[in-house]
């Protein structure tokens, strides 16, 4: 009898130690799965559109992440020759794109210049930098 009870009590403790075990290597894999298909995703791409009235000039922020496309620095660049090149292109007007449902919105108003226009934002947090097309505007 004294071998039962000691045998029902080693019983008990094993059960609550593999319960334990049990569910210490759950909480692990399910942190593992989160933490890799976290990284895995990366950082969404961002997409700017540019268009123009004249010499007024807006365009739209799109992402898959809806983190992307608002409170994003837009920078319009005068594009001087035939590709895009910030560090020497005349960097025209900023701007900070809004949120308006699953994308952003942007506009530098009247710039007052005519010529080929693109823009750019820089990488943020989860987000991808993105340029537009080059445009050409006129008066």
């Amino acid at each position: 009898m004294i071998v039962r009870t000691t045998f029902t009590k080693r019983l008990r403790v094993g059960r609550v130690t593999a319960l334990a075990l049990l569910f210490l290597v759950a909480i692990c894999l399910a942190t593992l799965a989160f933490t890799a298909s976290a990284r895995a995703s990366g950082p969404a791409p961002t997409y700017l559109t540019i268009r123009a009235e004249g010499v007024d000039l807006s365009g739209k922020v799109k992402s898959p992440r809806l983190r992307c496309v608002g409170n994003r620095k837009i920078r319009l660049y005068k594009q001087l020759g035939t590709e895009q090149k910030p560090s020497s292109d005349l960097l025209v007007a900023t701007d900070i794109s809004e949120r308006h449902g699953d994308y952003g919105v942007w506009s530098t108003g009247n710039t007052g210049i005519s010529g080929k226009f693109y823009v750019r934002t820089s990488k943020v947090l989860g987000c991808r930098a993105g340029a537009s097309k080059t445009i050409r505007a006129s008066r």
